[in-house]
């Protein structure tokens, strides 16, 4: 058996052992993106998502989402970007893995979740994480993504999807005005060579 197919029969299972009437507060908000989560990827070809930590009660509170989709991971000459004259080609990965972390003081407003693609792996080792001017490439903050939620009533599905069409550059805002891009240099790299040279339609 397929192990993301026994994953999802899993997550089925532990699903159905909470009995949803007996949560309150901030678990049953916990329960509800459990169970949104889970129908979205058990239904998706090209994201998958699996449990990384539970709290006390054994809901989740950090998930590791895997995108199997092909999208830009960097360019060809990143040492000379933004020099003029230099045509920096994108470069290509297949896979990308994002972490999301729910807060103690999830879902108010000052306790924002947090969504960042890991930059290495467990050994330290760098992996591909995405090239987009609404994810942070450089720097501490690398892998920060930028989702710019209406609210708190948000659901973690909504903000999963929309980061998937972020890696297929169906949606992204690189100019400069609000709400900004998070990353300012690949932001200039596809409005001055990514747009222009249609790299960034694929």
């Amino acid at each position: 058996m397929d192990r993301e197919v026994r994953i999802n029969i899993e997550n089925d299972k532990i699903i159905e052992s909470f009995d949803e009437k007996h949560l309150t507060g901030r678990n049953r908000r916990l329960f509800y993106e459990w169970r949104l989560l889970t129908q979205l990827t058990t239904n998706h070809q090209d994201i998958s998502c699996q449990v990384q930590e539970r709290n006390a009660i054994g809901l989740p509170i950090t998930y590791l989402i895997v995108y199997n989709i092909r999208s830009i991971c960097g360019v060809e000459s990143i040492e000379r970007l933004g020099e003029n004259g230099i045509i920096n080609k994108p470069i290509f990965a297949s896979q990308f893995k994002m972490l999301i972390e729910i807060p103690e003081g999830y879902p108010c407003i000052d306790a924002p979740v947090r969504f960042g693609f890991l930059t290495s792996d467990m050994q330290g080792k760098k992996i591909p994480h995405p090239w987009h001017p609404n994810i942070r490439f450089f720097g501490d903050m690398a892998g920060r993504v930028c989702l710019n939620a209406p609210d708190t009533y948000t659901d973690l599905a909504w903000c999963v999807e929309r980061v998937a069409a972020y890696l297929r550059y169906d949606l992204y805002h690189a100019i400069q005005e609000p709400p900004y891009p998070e990353d300012l240099k690949v932001a200039k790299w596809v409005i001055i060579q990514g747009e222009p040279k249609e790299w960034i339609f694929f």
